[in-house]
């Protein structure tokens, strides 16, 4: 469901007409280059060569053909030589998507024997992009710079990340949340402001009775459960006991629950959803093997009426998109803290965990719930591979949302879990259990998160200042002093900003 390939972003050169048409068209022929390396399969989206801009007039002219190209997604922006700021105000204040200062040279290193005033005419990015850099901080736009040669590995890897920032940001635009249910009652930090939410990300959240679910489940055919059964014996490990007619029966039921929240989400264009066990009726068990693999092909998904959690899960699966490591939904649900060891989290949820993480073939199993009074419903169980990893959450401060982020390392449980029918991780979090969880209580961070052994911080920072959102990380790094005088700025400034 999530194809990166039908996004572009744009590598526009800045210059003027100061230096004469020659030099004028070596510009042209050194961004062609640039722009026409950088799209030859390095990039996971295209990237289109812009004729140099050189007036205000073609600078406006550019940016607003970005913001109405859908499939651009933001700007790539060098000064090959030295292009007026002034000429960029208009362009800048008009532009809606986000962009890049790309700030690099066209040539590798200085031609010792062979450099005259040509070529200090022609190469002048050393000081063009710090005329540009001012405007950019003159008019207090968020953008991300990249200092290096164009070819170099760390470049790339870094215009990578901000691609896929990128691409996460275009797709929550006008992308819609399809909420079951409300929240569960009573919980504060699932809840917020839906409306500030739309407006500082895009997305809208439409809330559905369940029965509006049920009915289109209902609706479901015998034939399209049998189809679905069989690809579930054919692609999970399956448990005896589900063989048997009561087991087999309440598959069957699962299955049918998954086609009719399908049809249901493609019908309505969806790209995220949530459910809560508090709102069923109608439903003969909660969707957990449905939302598993709905997460896997792509979905967003918020427990108990988790708006926030099931776009923020979304927008991690398109920057995650192609890459090595899977991507769920999340919660810290309990601590092992040994007297004379490293405490470390299990992570799990009642059900909704995304098999993208499995360590191997899940296995398919149906098992009471103990928590919402249905049926016993079926779930994909796993562990989750080792390696580092990371949890994110987007909560709502009310004056502003904050994304919290901290890096984990999973690792083995220490014993096996021969009783617990959920799928689960086990980590270690950075710097450690002690300092995270204090941080991330301080910082208000939720029990849900987005669990990602793809992402790193630096795509979750760059989503963050696309989005205009404040950002908090908790890693190896973290004092909890300077982390509670972040805390402190952090407020003061988003306080005062309002009124800047």
């Amino acid at each position: 469901m999530i194809n990166l390939e039908q996004y572009e972003i744009w590598f526009v050169t800045g210059s003027q007409h100061l230096y004469g048409p020659d030099t004028l068209k070596l510009v042209a022929e050194n961004s062609q280059i640039i722009a026409g390396f950088l799209n030859s399969n390095r990039l996971p989206v295209r990237v289109v060569f812009k004729p140099v801009v050189t007036t205000s007039e073609e600078i406006l002219n550019v940016c607003m053909a970005a913001n109405n190209t859908p499939n651009c997604i933001g700007l790539v922006c060098w000064m090959h030589t030295f292009s007026p700021a002034k000429m960029w105000i208009a362009g800048l204040n008009a532009l809606n998507k986000p962009f890049i200062h790309l700030h690099t040279q066209f040539s590798r290193e200085i031609p010792w024997s062979e450099i005259d005033m040509n070529f200090m005419n022609l190469n002048q990015s050393a000081h063009g992009d710090r005329e540009f850099g001012f405007i950019g901080s003159r008019m207090r736009l968020n953008r991300k710079v990249i200092v290096g040669y164009w070819q170099d590995a760390d470049v790339l890897a870094k215009l990578n990340i901000w691609t896929r920032a990128a691409a996460a940001w275009a797709d929550l635009q006008g992308a819609k949340v399809a909420r079951f249910g409300d929240n569960m009652r009573d919980v504060a930090v699932t809840e917020g402001d839906k409306v500030a939410g739309q407006i500082q990300f895009g997305y809208a959240v439409h809330g559905f009775g369940v029965g509006d679910l049920v009915k289109v489940v209902n609706e479901v055919t015998d034939n399209s459960i049998d189809q679905l059964v069989t690809e579930y014996m054919d692609t999970y490990a399956i448990t005896a006991d589900i063989r048997q007619t009561k087991s087999f029966s309440t598959l069957r039921e699962a299955a049918r629950i998954e086609i009719g929240l399908r049809w249901f989400l493609d019908a309505g264009g969806f790209k995220a959803f949530t459910t809560t066990f508090e709102d069923l009726h109608g439903l003969s068990q909660l969707p957990g093997l449905a939302c598993q693999r709905l997460m896997n092909d792509g979905l967003g998904f918020g427990a108990e009426g988790d708006w926030k959690t099931a776009a923020l899960v979304r927008s991690m699966k398109v920057m995650s998109e192609g890459l090595s490591g899977g991507t769920s939904f999340m919660e810290d649900y309990t601590y092992h803290m040994p007297a004379n060891g490293m405490a470390k989290v299990l992570g799990a949820h009642m059900l909704e965990v995304c098999p993208s993480i499995a360590a191997g073939k899940p296995s398919l199993q149906i098992h009471p719930l103990s928590i919402g009074g249905k049926a016993d419903p079926a779930r994909l169980v796993f562990t989750t591979q080792t390696g580092p990893a990371l949890n994110a959450t987007v909560i709502d401060m009310g004056n502003r949302f904050r994304m919290i982020v901290n890096t984990v390392e999973v690792v083995d449980t220490d014993a096996k879990l021969p009783k617990l029918p959920v799928a689960q991780a086990f980590w270690v979090p950075q710097p450690n259990l002690q300092v995270s969880a204090e941080a991330w209580i301080l910082a208000g961070g939720a029990h849900h998160t987005g669990f990602s052994q793809a992402l790193t911080v630096e795509h979750l920072q760059d989503f963050a200042d696309i989005a205009s959102i404040e950002m908090m990380v908790i890693d190896q790094h973290t004092i909890i002093s300077e982390f509670k005088k972040e805390l402190r700025l952090n407020h003061l400034y988003y306080s005062l900003a309002k009124g800047f």
